[in-house]
């Protein structure tokens, strides 16, 4: 598999959008080594890898049966699954690996950090509650950096974790609404399918909600300064749009704007905290 199928597989573009989640543990855990940063880094690149490697091959007939999704690599026959199989695992492996080297609780936690990336695909087979699920394991990402740094639990990351689990949460509820009909037809579950588009969107809006007042009281706990202030009042304005968006008659073009503009808000809550950590 070339680099260009492999970008293709597991949206690079994406892994790049979820490291600000580990760093936003690691910088709310205090300053850490460029080590810790470069296992941090191979960790989540592993696990964004292995979670998207076991979704396209899992989930390929389901791919294939949607108009949306058929085009996908898998569903094409360009990569097969034996190849996707083999590139979950290692990946896993990897993940496994990079924990080890950051500290005996991170390696622990490894383990079921790749159950969670290998079961995710399966839940909305059975449940609606799949979105949140999606959001429980993003929601490693800050807790894992929290930990890469301290080697020891505490509240705070567990704060991170839910921001970022119900921003996930939210967000994954709205991309959800493109497929409802699909989604009927194949008896999968979803939260528009399950109460409707209109009470869906209004539970990704009180996701958002959430989401940001977990970031505000991290913020407040850990005395954060005007950049991390800053960041958090973009991230609401960015989720009121968004929310907007998802409102409009033009569903699968707004989502498209959604998406978008969903790309600003890990750099910026990222870029807010590092000043405010390094620099007040």
């Amino acid at each position: 598999m070339d680099f260009k199928k492999f970008r293709e597989l597991i949206l690079v573009e994406q892994t790049l959008f979820a490291l600000p989640f580990a760093y936003l543990g690691i910088l709310f855990a205090g300053r850490a080594s460029v080590l810790t940063w470069l296992w941090v880094t191979i960790a989540l690149a592993a696990a964004r890898t292995a979670g998207m490697s076991f979704n396209r091959v899992i989930d390929a007939e389901i791919d294939a049966k949607n108009p949306r999704t058929r085009s996908r690599l898998v569903p094409q026959g360009k990569v097969s699954k034996k190849t996707v199989w083999l590139l979950a695992v290692v990946a896993s492996l990897i993940l496994i690996g990079s924990s080890f080297m950051l500290n005996q609780l991170c390696f622990y936690l490894s383990f079921p950090a790749v159950a969670l990336l290998f079961t995710y695909s399966y839940f909305k087979r059975f449940t609606s509650s799949s979105h949140l699920y999606l959001g429980f394991v993003e929601a490693a990402a800050p807790i894992g950096g929290y930990l890469a740094v301290t080697g020891a639990f505490d509240v705070l990351p567990f704060l991170l974790g839910i921001a970022i689990m119900t921003w996930i949460a939210g967000l994954d509820i709205v991309y959800a609404i493109q497929d409802m009909e699909f989604d009927k037809s194949e008896d999968l579950h979803s939260l528009p399918v399950f109460v409707g588009k209109d009470k869906a969107l209004l539970l990704s809006a009180g996701f958002y909600v959430i989401s940001i007042v977990c970031l505000a009281a991290a913020g407040f706990l850990t005395s954060r300064s005007i950049p991390f202030w800053i960041a958090i009042l973009c991230m609401a304005v960015i989720f009121i749009y968004q929310q907007m968006l998802a409102r409009g008659m033009d569903v699968e073009g707004n989502i498209k704007k959604f998406f978008k503009a969903n790309m600003f808000i890990s750099p910026i809550l990222f870029l807010g905290t590092f000043i405010d950590v390094y620099f007040y």
